[in-house]
């Protein structure tokens, strides 16, 4: 086994601090010691992965680094844990891909407290077209539904509906039965969005835009991806009672906001975080997925790339050219 070269794509930083990406032929003893030995099938291209890939924020925190956050499998060898040979398993999350080693290698080694069991139901390649960006839409939809907010109290908007956060919100909220209302930069993703289910489509520069402190009512919730000025304007335009879920700062870190929509009509913002998300909740959530999303929409919201391709994907993703969701085909 440890004889055995496999492929992987591996990040160094050269003298001037620069990063540097080239495939690699590791074996397993170029692995990290971990327990759990997993024959990696897919992984996928996020928003983090991209700024990982092309040097963009402090991403990257111990070098070398095979990036990559998400990762579906099967298990070679479990050690002592739980997990045995042949298990399938998925993995999001918990630094990998930023500390640890991730997934854009053929075979890795990790923790079996990162792993969650594949859902039933679904493949190792479904899995990964839904990835941290589906986990973390679930999430959001659970903080939707644990804030009261119900299809009959209104409709819901998301924000950078056409990326992979908000393309899987927008179809798991519209399978629910909500009126969903997708914000979006580019008019080349309309057919799309309102195939998910999107029955209202948002300029991104129209809600973009500096708002009063407390707006028309227009939402019951919201699932925001972008931060800054676009989540001010969802707060101020909660209805009363309303929540909103935040899982994103594509546009800014900061929050313009006042307290006003808070106070005033009692709306809620929910952090939703998927990265160290407890275990329980996050088999919950990946059940659920497994359970309702569209496996129409699977296809719809993907394309399939090759470890080779992920560096020029890299730059797209954070220029904002990349459309739903990439899977990464490991064994290509």
């Amino acid at each position: 086994m440890t004889d055995t070269p496999f492929k992987a794509l591996v990040l160094r930083q050269d003298e001037d601090g620069k990063t540097q990406s080239a495939i690699e032929q590791l074996t397993t003893a170029d692995l990290p010691e971990e327990e759990v030995l997993v024959k990696v099938e897919y992984s996928s291209l996020n928003y983090k992965d991209g700024m990982a890939l092309t040097g963009t924020g402090k991403i990257v925190l111990t070098w070398p680094m095979v990036p990559g956050i998400d990762l579906a499998g099967t298990v070679v060898d479990g050690g002592d844990s739980q997990y045995k040979a042949g298990d399938p398993v998925v993995l999001t999350g918990w630094s990998v891909g930023e500390k640890y080693w991730g997934g854009y290698s053929q075979m890795q080694r990790v923790r079996p407290e990162w792993l969650v069991p594949l859902p039933e139901g679904l493949t190792t390649q479904q899995a990964m077209a839904v990835g941290t960006a589906g986990l973390t839409a679930m999430l959001c939809v659970m903080a939707l539904e644990e804030g009261g907010v119900t299809p009959d109290k209104g409709p819901v908007v998301v924000s950078g509906a056409a990326g992979g956060v908000g393309s899987t919100a927008v179809a798991l909220l519209a399978q629910r039965g909500f009126e969903v209302a997708a914000i979006t930069g580019r008019d080349s993703t309309h057919d799309y969005l309102r195939q998910l289910g999107a029955t209202q489509l948002l300029s991104r520069e129209e809600m973009a835009a500096r708002p009063r402190p407390l707006e028309k009512s227009r939402w019951a919730g919201a699932v925001d991806t972008v931060g800054g000025e676009m989540l001010a304007r969802l707060l101020a335009e909660c209805h009363y009672n309303g929540t909103v879920a935040a899982c994103g700062l594509a546009g800014d870190f900061k929050l313009p906001a006042t307290v006003m929509p808070f106070i005033l009509r009692n709306v809620r913002l929910q952090g939703v975080d998927s990265v160290m998300c407890p275990l329980e909740r996050r088999t919950r959530a990946w059940q659920r997925i497994a359970e309702e999303f569209p496996q129409d929409l699977l296809n719809a919201i993907n394309q399939v790339a090759t470890l080779e391709e992920l560096p020029e994907l890299g730059q797209q993703i954070v220029r904002g050219q990349v459309r739903g969701r990439v899977v990464v085909d490991l064994q290509a």
